[in-house]
């Protein structure tokens, strides 16, 4: 195994993670800013108000999403899996 070989299996996954992470950091960062958007125009300055919906979203993100993000991790996996002859030597 060569440093390229490290190399390219450490770039996939990362970018493997970027991919699968960044639809449910999106969902955090838009329901976050509407919450401060509105907790700005309503004067309202509870902190715990935006941590309920962002919890919910999140949630209900993973629950639509989840199905992809592990059918990736998972290809990936067995791509690792099935090439570990290669590694070894």
């Amino acid at each position: 195994m060569t440093i390229d070989d490290i190399t390219a299996i450490s770039s996939t996954a990362l970018y493997l993670i970027i991919k699968t992470s960044s639809p449910v950091l999106l969902v955090s960062l838009i329901v976050g800013l509407i919450i401060s958007i509105f907790q700005t125009v309503t004067s309202i300055q509870e902190q715990t108000l935006t941590f309920v919906p962002k919890i919910i979203c999140v949630f209900l993100s993973l629950m639509i999403l989840g199905h992809w993000m592990m059918n990736g991790m998972s290809e990936f996996m067995v791509s690792l899996w099935s090439d570990f002859s290669v590694y070894i030597r």
